[in-house]
Formats: C-alpha cells, structure tokens, sequence
C-alpha cells in the first residue's frame, strides 16, 4: 500500500529572477516526523509556502494526498504554523481559537469543545478566556501549535517551532510533537540541529535552493551491517580513549570530530552489543561517559559528511 502524502517533482521556483528553488525532488510517506534545515535565504520557508498553497512554483508538480496545495479537498487535512505567527490581541485566546474551528466547519458548540481539547494537549486550557498580552512567549507559541492541531490533520508544517524560547518550553514542544507522531506527520523547518536530532530520522536539506536527503540512522534491516555510535565523554585523554576502543572486536575507525566527543564506527555483524562492549571498556579505564547515542549526530552529518553547508 502506498502511504506517500506529498510528492514534489522538478519544483523551480524564482523570486524577481532570482532561483529560489531549483529542481527540488521529494516524497514524504505517513509517519515520524521530518526535518527541513538549511541556511538563512535557502529556501526554507518557500518551500513550505508552496506546501500550503501560499504560493505557486514556476515549474514542477507538488501533490498532497494526491492534491494541488490549496485544494477544498484538503481542507481538514494539513495545517500550518508560520515562523511569525502571531495572535489578534484584542479577542481571548479561546476565542480565536472557536473561530478557527468554525473555519474548518464546526457548529459553535463543537469549536468551542475543540478549542478546549487543543488547549488541553498543550497544557494552556486555563487560558482559554485570556488575552495574548497575558501570555508569555513560550505560552503563545504553544497556543499557536494548538491551532495547527485543530481537526486532528495528518499533516502539520512546523516552521521554527521553538525559535526563542527557553529549555523548559522547547522540552513541552518537544514533547508534544513527539506525541502526535506517528499518527500525524509533521514536517519541521528548524536551525536547532540538537531538536531535530532528537525529532527526526530522515532530514530534508536545503541550500541554495537545491535539495538534499539525509537518513540519520540506517538500520540492519536496511542490510547495512556499518553503523554508528557518537559518545560524549567526561574530560578522558582522547589518544588513549581511541587506542583502547579500537582494539575491541568488530571496531572499524574511531574519530574525535571535537573536545570529548567520539564517533565509532563498526561493523554490528561481527559485533552487535558493541555498546556494552564500550561500556565495560569505560569502566575499565575509570572514565566516565556523558550520553552514547546511536548514528552520527545532524551536526556531523551536515557540517563534515556534506560539505555544501
């Protein structure tokens, strides 16, 4: 069964002759969330624009559930948070939030009990009759992913949803997105490559306005037997640290791309507990690991694995 629910073919799109997108090619199947990064100026945003039917590219195809963007079909469907979103700060938070339920068709009582449910999931119903100026930042962002979540769509588009705000926001964020997947699939354009990382298997790389695919994390099942563990150290020599691990069985190369960070590469066939194999290794040598986590970090995988960025 084919699950994809957007499709872009040899999408162009120029701004006043300038290529903003150039024969960008891409497919989304249902499911984990996906990531879209890129520098300022890359194209980020639109792309995202022409998702949501804001705007048309030059050339190319884009289809969502086998739609144009834009379509009354898809009404219901997809929704949208721009990075700028802002709230009307003369009516209540519930109040707005009723209004756009009754856009997508329900009766008053229904968008008010929808209001409600949306607060709810991000912890602000309290805030139902309050106006935006009582909000803080982080608390009006939550509000505006309340009314991404309206109607329950399938697809939702997350343009920097965590851009300002402070550790204890962007965790409640974190932790919402991760909630809805994967029965929604949320596309997220961010530059917070650590959230991503956490977030997102697959990441759409944009520069230039030229596309990219990154897989963060390939599997056995893949049939790919050459895998990856990045491990944060407390302060240990690193020449020993290397030495050591590479003497284990199934190891392959160890690198120390920066001060107490360290990438080993292996071979899972040979060795598929490698991790303990490290650990005991640590234990061994009286050192102390901060985090293991499985692949390369995003940050590795655009900064030293693709060069155009």
């Amino acid at each position: 069964m084919n699950n994809t629910i957007v499709q872009c073919q040899l999408i162009d799109h120029y701004y006043s002759g300038k290529k903003a997108l150039s024969n960008v090619n891409f497919n989304i199947t249902a499911g984990e969330p996906i990531g879209l990064v890129g520098p300022n100026g890359a194209g980020k945003s639109t792309l995202l624009n022409i998702l949501c039917g804001f705007l048309r590219p030059s050339s190319g195809i884009v289809t969502l559930f086998d739609q144009k963007p834009g379509s009354s079909e898809l009404n219901g469907k997809i929704s949208a948070l721009p990075q700028d979103a802002r709230l009307d700060p003369t009516f209540s938070i519930g109040e707005q939030l009723v209004f756009f339920a009754r856009l997508q068709g329900f009766s008053h009582k229904e968008a008010n009990n929808e209001a409600l449910r949306v607060l709810d999931n991000v912890a602000l119903k309290d805030s139902f009759y309050e106006k935006p100026i009582a909000l803080s930042h982080g608390m009006a962002k939550r509000v505006s992913i309340a009314q991404a979540l309206i109607g329950t769509p399938q697809l939702i588009l997350l343009d920097e949803p965590t851009a300002g705000l402070d550790p204890v926001n962007t965790r409640n964020i974190r932790s919402i997105i991760a909630e809805l997947s994967p029965d929604t699939t949320i596309i997220i354009s961010s530059h917070d490559l650590n959230e991503l990382g956490r977030l997102c298997q697959n990441i759409l790389l944009l520069d230039n306005g030229i596309m990219d695919s990154i897989q963060l994390n390939t599997t056995e099942e893949d049939g790919n037997f050459i895998q990856f563990l990045t491990i944060q150290m407390n302060p240990c020599p690193a020449t020993d640290f290397i030495g050591k691990i590479k003497l284990l069985e199934g190891v392959l190369h160890v690198s120390n791309p920066q001060k107490n960070e360290f990438i080993v590469e292996y071979n899972s066939k040979i060795e598929p507990k490698i991790d303990l194999k490290i650990i005991n290794c640590i234990a061994d040598n009286q050192w102390q690991y901060r985090q293991f986590s499985r692949g390369k970090t995003l940050e590795e995988k655009l900064f030293f694995e693709n060069k155009s960025i």
